[in-house]
């Protein structure tokens, strides 16, 4: 497997070498590429473009992702453009190019920037990437503002909900931390944050509730099974009471009727069973 490290180095290294495009020399070679699918032009119309992805990956060196990394997601964004490249318009390739690396870059940066992951709609990564830059021009014109006056700009200008302003700003001021980390900064303290989330287990008394009312509810259907005859007991305990339920095919051979028969004589026990188990305990119809 190809380090990505050093493909991103290589990249940039061969960005330096590569030569300028004149408008005609770009206009030919996307041409090629488009009509023909020149392997060769493409070479030539990305390597000569790379110093664009770099320019546009140093602008992102903020969000402390590797710069390699970025030109080399970058170089995707590239090759996407030149794959929809339209040399028939009247527009150089690099201005087209610039939007798709750029795209790039950006939801790189979003999938990898935190472990947990942001929004993807075109709002929320206009917060993402607007928000500090924003909040910075807001709070230097009027350094009065409380939070929500300033949530309030924020919203106005990125055209996002308070609540979405206040959530990215949140999740921008501190670092992921870890579940396992410690409480406490005493090196000897074992208490994890983790030990603190809620439990999804059952509670002691969920678990002693459970084993009453499981107790309950076998003591009524044993009362209940006795007003079944023989061949009615077997059909219920081979196909409801049993971990693997039987067929209907499987008891009609065995009894020697018909699997419909065998539908009927279930359904007929399934209703006597209930007619008796309310009978018998009127209480259980809040369970039903």
């Amino acid at each position: 497997m190809v380090n990505q490290e050093s493909l991103g180095k290589s990249l940039v290294k061969a960005a330096k070498k590569a030569p300028y495009l004149e408008r005609e020399h770009e206009h030919q070679l996307a041409l090629r590429w488009a009509e023909t699918k020149d392997q060769e032009a493409l070479h030539q119309l990305t390597t000569a473009h790379m110093r664009l992805v770099i320019a546009v990956a140093a602008k992102f060196r903020r969000y402390g992702l590797p710069i390699s990394d970025l030109v080399q997601e970058g170089h995707v964004g590239l090759l996407e453009a030149a794959a929809r490249f339209d040399p028939h318009r009247e527009v150089r390739f690099s201005t087209y190019a610039t939007w798709w690396i750029r795209a790039s870059i950006q939801d790189y940066i979003l999938r990898n920037w935190s472990i947990v992951r942001g929004g993807t709609s075109s709002g929320q990564k206009s917060l993402f990437f607007n928000l500090r830059r924003l909040r910075a021009q807001i709070t230097k014109l009027d350094r009065n503002l409380n939070s929500h006056e300033l949530y309030q700009e924020l919203s106005n200008a990125i055209g996002v909900s308070i609540k979405d302003v206040a959530t990215m700003d949140a999740r921008l001021s501190g670092p992921d931390i870890s579940l396992n980390a410690p409480v406490a900064s005493d090196d000897d303290s074992t208490t994890e944050r983790q030990d603190f989330l809620p439990s999804e287990s059952p509670t002691p008394h969920d678990n002693v509730r459970e084993m009453v009312d499981g107790e309950r509810r076998t003591k009524w259907l044993k009362s209940a099974l006795g007003v079944l005859n023989e061949r009615e007991l077997l059909i219920i305990n081979a196909r409801r009471l049993s971990e693997n339920g039987a067929t209907l095919e499987t008891l009609g051979n065995e009894l020697g009727i018909s699997k419909e028969r065998v539908r009927q004589l279930e359904n007929r026990a399934l209703k006597k069973l209930e007619e008796t188990l309310i009978t018998e305990n009127p209480e259980i119809r809040q369970l039903i």
